[in-house]
């Protein structure tokens, strides 16, 4: 199968997954195409590929392409426009005591613990919940693009971790883990605000932040974040309200 015709995308061939149980909208099948080989997806690559509506899971990118579901829609933030709301602003406040500092894409037993105890919380029966350390490192932790990760930590104490990908027009957010006992303080929020800023600091435009699923409780807070563009047609443009409500 292939896909795109820009000349960084040109060696790569295109595979479309058998059916599997969706993730996020239950009694759904799902389907995903996942740009072979894997090997071959480096760092200019894969930012030609996450323009194109694809996301990173290890090694592999992929983007859903379902038989009869167009639910997943690719979003990113131009961080230059954001505007947080009220609650955002305070989530912003609430943890401005969180030192955050990079390290090396490495396996930390203290990052396996956090990783479980959030899954656990979080993603009961989701399969996640069981994830292995090998499990872990090949879904964070292997990686042919430039992947960052970054820790949180307040007063020592190990709060969230996040991986983002550094792409030439942005930032990409893969997976964001933090502590489940702290989830009514709205870390997830402050993290999406603290990449923005991270992306504004670098002078780059946008923060893409995967795929909003509005009937999905676990995707749907991406909305949350205004201007939001989407990924749709072949083309990127600002979600109306009408796109929002759907």
């Amino acid at each position: 199968m292939s896909l795109l015709n820009e000349p960084p995308l040109s060696p790569l061939r295109f595979h479309a997954t058998t059916p599997y149980a969706c993730s996020y909208l239950p009694d759904r099948p799902a389907r995903s195409l996942i740009a072979i080989p894997c090997h071959l997806v480096d760092a200019r690559v894969y930012g030609e590929l996450v323009r194109a509506g694809f996301r990173r899971s290890g090694v592999f990118a992929y983007r859903p392409c379902c038989d009869a579901c167009r639910a997943c829609v690719p979003v990113r933030l131009p961080v230059d426009r954001l505007t947080p709301s009220r609650a955002q602003r305070r989530a912003s406040a609430r943890h401005a005591g969180l030192e955050a500092r990079e390290l090396p894409l490495v396996f930390r037993e203290e990052h396996f613990a956090l990783y479980q105890r959030y899954q656990i919380a979080r993603h009961t029966g989701g399969g996640m919940d069981q994830d292995s350390r090998e499990q872990y490192t090949r879904f964070l932790l292997q990686s042919y693009v430039d992947s960052r990760l970054i820790e949180f930590r307040e007063n020592g104490a190990l709060r969230m971790v996040c991986i983002i990908d550094a792409l030439s027009d942005g930032l990409s957010s893969v997976y964001t883990f933090f502590d489940p006992a702290l989830a009514h303080a709205s870390l997830g929020t402050w993290c999406i605000l603290w990449q923005a800023a991270e992306c504004r600091a670098l002078g780059l435009p946008y923060l893409y932040l995967g795929y909003w699923i509005g009937a999905s409780r676990k995707m749907a807070y991406k909305a949350n974040f205004r201007p939001i563009e989407g990924y749709i047609d072949g083309r990127w443009r600002e979600l109306t309200e009408e796109d929002l409500a759907r």
